[in-house]
């Protein structure tokens, strides 16, 4: 029998919380009632996690423990603990799923997961977005047509938990069997928009002067920080999709590709699209967006490694870099 420790990895959010919640639900089928817990790695100690595992409850037959930044677990005594844990793990009730953003963790950890819990989720392909958006409006009796789906796509983050969060929204205001438009998209998404890492890419890229687009910018980072979804990690995840986007639309122009057709294909159908990337293009050139991605990496592995202590101040910092200073590093203080 498999030891009941699950590893599921990689961006795409909503495929892995769909995992998680399949696992929840087994449980619950199971054993019934079951204990949920959340904890992050960064925050609470792989000892406690242990001690509440080996607990097991007093109130209920089974107990699942969710634990996030599995990637950080790195210490040889807690990477021992855990896959000591899961040699008699088999024996009792409680489940131990390990989640994270990044599409590996310690290998010895990794070593003690079953092979048939494991799974990296990773980003749709282009050629998956719009089909999938297709299939999400048609399962709920409504229809959707590429312009406005390439519009959606260029505002909201590319996983299937905010796609779904965003696009449940046109469900609640139009009537079945409705298509949804650009019309609609601009009514919906753009006039009563939530801020997002992909809404805050806009304003970066907006018709206005670098230093009005940095205060403009941090309006809306501190706007998402004081959101629900106001993890770092999202927001930085976000950004990184859209100047690798950039880059795409770089090499199409650089190679004389950018027809119609090539930029369909590429995900740049949509009026918005083509807009957006193309004042983008003119702000930053193929070695600043090379270079942004590079700040955007750094930026990732400080916060990760560094906890939430100093998250705005870098997420602030970052914004700085790309705005103003086109990709290149503040190495002091400047004043504005």
């Amino acid at each position: 029998m498999d030891a009941p420790l699950y590893l599921y990895t990689g961006p795409e959010f909503g495929e892995r919380n769909d995992a998680v919640q399949s696992v929840k639900d087994a449980m619950k089928k199971k054993y019934g009632a079951l204990d949920e817990y959340l904890f992050y790695a960064t925050e609470t100690p792989v000892s406690e996690i242990m001690t509440i595992l080996q607990s097991g409850s007093l109130f209920t037959a089974a107990s699942c423990i969710v634990l996030r930044s599995a990637e950080i677990i790195k210490k040889k005594d807690d990477v021992e603990l855990i896959a000591g844990w899961t040699k008699h793990a088999a024996e009792g009730s409680s489940a131990l799923i390990l989640v994270s953003d990044e599409v590996s963790v310690d290998s010895k950890i990794e070593k003690s997961v079953p092979p048939s819990h494991k799974k990296v989720f990773w980003e749709m392909f282009e050629d998956r977005k719009i089909p999938w958006l297709s299939g999400f409006f048609g399962k709920h009796g409504y229809s959707i047509n590429d312009e406005a789906a390439e519009d959606i796509l260029a505002m909201v983050e590319n996983n299937t938990q905010e796609l779904r969060s965003e696009c449940s929204r046109f469900f609640m205001l139009f009537p079945k069997g409705h298509e949804v438009t650009s019309e609609d998209v601009d009514a919906v998404l753009v006039h009563n928009r939530e801020e997002s890492a992909f809404t805050l890419f806009d304003t970066m890229c907006s018709d206005e002067p670098a230093y009005h687009r940095f205060e403009l910018s941090l309006s809306v980072l501190q706007k998402i920080r004081l959101s629900k979804d106001s993890s770092s990690v999202m927001i930085i995840a976000g950004l990184t999709s859209c100047f690798r986007r950039l880059e795409v639309w770089h090499r199409l122009s650089s190679t004389g590709q950018s027809t119609d057709f090539n930029l369909k294909i590429n995900g740049f159908s949509s009026r918005r699209a083509k807009s957006q990337y193309s004042r983008a293009s003119q702000l930053w050139s193929p070695g600043q967006s090379a270079a942004i991605l590079s700040q955007l990496a750094s930026a990732d592995m400080s916060i990760r490694s560094g906890g939430t202590l100093l998250e705005d101040i870098l997420l602030q910092k970052l914004i700085y870099e790309i705005v103003v200073k086109k990709g290149a590093s503040c190495a002091e203080y400047e004043t504005v």
